[in-house]
């Protein structure tokens, strides 16, 4: 399956969106199709979590490492489950005037021919819905943008 590959201007800080994206155990109250996580480890620099996803009656569970480096980078790679691979990465870079660029991609296949079929049809979408997921719980958490986010990508 390609990739995509998102970038927004955002009015919050490297800090505040590292965080947020970092707060893995929290994913389930605000991002779509995310059914439970599980935080197994966590260290300033490493996160081993577990994350069930589902659409209707499909449920798919894995476990994945989060390499974190505050408050530059996010990676995260596929250890184990019903996917045949999953990677991304979010990158947050400081802008002049304040709050901050963020750079995100995911690549990813299911094993599960369903939950592939539907990944094909509905990915694009299904990926921009959990950016605004991401902006939205920033909007929550660190108060309403002062001025509007961008899209390129």
């Amino acid at each position: 399956m390609p990739g995509i590959r998102e970038t927004r201007r955002m009015p919050y800080s490297c800090e505040q969106m590292f965080d947020l994206v970092a707060d893995v155990g929290r994913y389930a109250e605000f991002l779509p199709w995310v059914v439970a996580t599980r935080v197994k480890s966590n260290s300033e620099t490493e996160m081993i979590a577990d994350m069930l996803v589902g659409f209707k009656a499909i449920r798919e569970k894995f476990t994945s490492r989060v390499q974190k480096h505050r408050p530059d980078y996010i990676n995260v790679h596929y250890i184990d489950g019903q996917l045949r691979d999953l990677d991304n990465s979010w990158t947050f870079r400081p802008i002049e005037g304040g709050g901050c660029e963020l750079d995100f991609c995911v690549d990813f296949t299911f094993r599960n021919p369903i939950f592939e079929a539907l990944a094909g049809q509905y990915f694009d979408r299904a990926f921009r819905r959990m950016v605004e997921a991401f902006e939205q719980r920033a909007a929550v958490l660190y108060g309403a943008p002062p001025v509007s986010t961008s899209a390129t990508g």
